[in-house]
């Protein structure tokens, strides 16, 4: 999203082509069921429409201009737009489902990791698709949220790199937990990264893997 509009096929072809090891997008619900591709709830920020996604059927999404004339994809687009891996953040827990039945269709277990900050939808996702790597983010957590992690059998924590330090690291490792660190938009970020031995990192500008290795 630092480079293009975000959660548009255009993003991420650009990401694919600057050789990202991952894409990651958002997933919520359209009036009529359809797995639609927005990381916020309402249009007003990153559409030229206003009020809930969940208000309007597909059909109107679709009308929509989601930045530079992009329009807004469902999930079984991006699949078909791109061959990396995808990480799919379940945004809000009536999507589980549909994004379970598109997982058990096509087969994507080994090519889906899904993320969400709702224990219970990790929790949801894991018992609906057997097999499938999970991801609890978190922006600000307490004591307990590798044992959270835990709980919910997810495989990696997503921790905003912002507040993470290197005693959450740690635990999450002995926990047999991966850690990716998000937003990751600096050098100095990216050196933080590589400090504390972090398993990735999310970033809104793919060219800072170029970049960084010679800041980092």
């Amino acid at each position: 999203m630092g480079v293009e509009p975000e959660n548009t096929l255009r993003s991420f072809l650009h990401a694919e082509r600057a050789g990202m090891d991952a894409i990651e997008l958002d997933l919520h619900l359209s009036k009529d069921g359809a797995l639609v591709v927005m990381h916020d709830a309402e249009l007003d920020r990153t559409t030229d429409g206003t009020g809930p996604i969940a208000d309007r059927t597909l059909a109107e999404l679709r009308e929509l201009d989601a930045g530079r004339g992009e329009r807004v994809p469902v999930f079984e687009e991006v699949l078909d737009a791109v061959g990396s891996p995808l990480q799919a953040e379940i945004k809000d827990v009536a999507a589980a489902r549909a994004l379970a039945e598109v997982m058990h269709r096509r087969k994507l277990v080994g090519r889906v990791e899904v993320s969400s900050f709702h224990d219970e939808t990790v929790a949801e996702i894991s018992a609906l698709v057997p097999g499938v790597r999970t991801v609890l983010i978190a922006s600000r957590w307490g004591a307990d949220v590798v044992d959270r992690a835990v709980a919910v059998g997810a495989d990696s924590l997503a921790l905003n790199i912002r507040r993470l330090t290197l005693e959450v690291v740690e635990r999450a490792h002995e926990a047999g937990l991966g850690v990716i660190g998000w937003v990751v938009n600096t050098p100095d970020q990216l050196r933080l990264v590589r400090a504390f031995g972090l398993d990735g990192a999310t970033t809104d500008f793919p060219e800072i893997r170029r970049t960084g290795r010679f800041t980092a």
